[in-house]
């Protein structure tokens, strides 16, 4: 998100036992941390978009985007992969009078490479950046991996500083991007720190609780951390970019990130500032199946964006979960099935050509073209998005990163 089933890590199985009340109620575990499916086709997204209390990425917001900014709406936008949404019309309420909001994503540096599933809201990012041609942030939460991970500090603004290459690689415009490590920036950004205080004292201790399920156990820095990812949601955190002007921002998230901006929803009426709108994207599912998203720390249930082409295309090979048939015979004659092989359900995030993945869908539920051959498909095709992407990050210095990471004001149309 399991030749027949993915077996959770033990750490995996600690926090299921941790949320077991709601593991009774739904099949579906989806918090921040823990994403955890019964079903081999994966989590159930309509029945946790009705849970979230979102809304459903429909065809008239489809055609709203497209008519607005003049483009067909991105391929991860069409095929569903981004399927939910909070207040998405509202944003473009705000385009259609002329007005200006920025976005924000982030990531939580836990390796260091990151992997193809963490390209897909970085793709997304780059086109919404490019088709309203607006200013965007992007918060690399060291201080939750030093948290919640075995990291010591240094080796934590290490890896935010080595993931921030591979973000900008995906080909951010340096001159509307502006990426902060948490370790390193808030202490040098007072109005940052104070709307993240702000924040914290308008949340109690049973609310967050409630929202993320710490125990009495946890640090009190994990239950103060909620506050920090919220704060790049306020425009008057970065007085450097939008000097006084309350701009509404617009995040593109996995939707299991989702718990942290109910909370900010909820909070930031209150501080006179706009509600975040969101709009969240499905899980990009480990090699071995759709019952676990993939994980960082687990160098055999991902493509990693160091992989070479040798270990991408025995990656595929050895652990992609297929959907296919015991014997070529048998599969001949019943076919494939798309909904659960990986090969396939890697294809609709990366294959662009609509005509050509319908094709590959037919010919592989028919029967017609075999698991080996759609592998090889899959490994034709991200081999060369991976090699592009090293090759842009190669060519990245240090001092490029750096000005990324430079608290300065950053040009957009408005």
């Amino acid at each position: 998100m399991a030749n027949t089933v993915t077996v959770p890590s033990p750490e995996t199985l600690k926090s299921l036992e941790s949320l077991k009340m709601e593991s009774e109620v739904d099949d579906d575990v989806v918090d921040p941390w823990n994403v955890v499916s019964k079903s081999e086709t994966g989590v159930d997204y309509d029945k946790l978009i009705k849970k979230f209390g979102s809304s459903k990425v429909d065809t008239e917001l489809l055609q709203r985007i497209e008519k607005i900014t003049g483009k067909s709406p991105h391929h991860l936008l069409r095929r569903g992969m981004f399927m939910s949404h909070r207040d998405m019309h509202t944003i473009l309420n705000e385009v259609e009078k002329g007005k200006p909001f920025y976005l924000y994503t982030g990531r939580g540096p836990s390796s260091d490479a990151m992997h193809m599933g963490h390209l897909i809201p970085f793709f997304f990012t780059k086109w919404l950046q490019d088709v309203f041609d607006v200013p965007l942030v992007i918060q690399l939460t060291d201080d939750e991996k030093f948290l919640w991970k075995d990291l010591d500090m240094e080796k934590a603004k290490k890896l935010a500083f080595e993931n921030a290459k591979d973000i900008i690689a995906c080909g951010f415009d340096i001159e509307k991007t502006f990426i902060f490590s948490d370790l390193n920036f808030i202490g040098q950004c007072p109005e940052f720190y104070q709307n993240m205080v702000r924040i914290q004292k308008c949340v109690t201790y049973n609310q967050v609780k409630g929202i993320f399920g710490f125990g009495d156990s946890d640090c009190i820095g994990k239950i103060s951390f909620p506050a920090v990812q919220a704060t790049p949601c306020l425009s008057s955190s970065f007085p450097f970019i939008f000097n006084k002007a309350k701009l509404p921002c617009l995040i593109p998230c996995a939707i299991d990130q989702d718990p942290y901006f109910r909370m900010t929803r909820d909070v930031a009426p209150r501080l006179g500032a706009h509600k975040p709108a969101l709009i969240h994207s499905v899980f990009f599912p480990a090699l071995q199946g759709a019952m676990t998203k993939m994980s960082a720390s687990d160098n055999n249930s991902a493509i990693f964006l160091n992989d070479t082409p040798k270990q991408i295309k025995s990656k595929i090979n050895k652990h992609a979960f297929s959907g296919g048939q015991a014997t070529v015979e048998e599969h001949r004659e019943k076919g494939g099935n798309c909904d659960v092989d990986i090969a396939y359900q890697y294809l609709t995030f990366f294959l662009e050509d609509d005509e050509k993945l319908e094709k590959i869908r037919k010919d592989y539920t028919s029967g017609a073209l075999l698991t080996g051959e759609l592998k090889k498909i899959l490994i034709d095709t991200i081999t060369p998005i991976v090699t592009q992407h090293q090759e842009q990050r190669k060519a990245l210095t240090d001092d490029t990163v750096k000005e990324f990471m430079r608290p300065r004001k950053l040009k957009y149309s408005y």
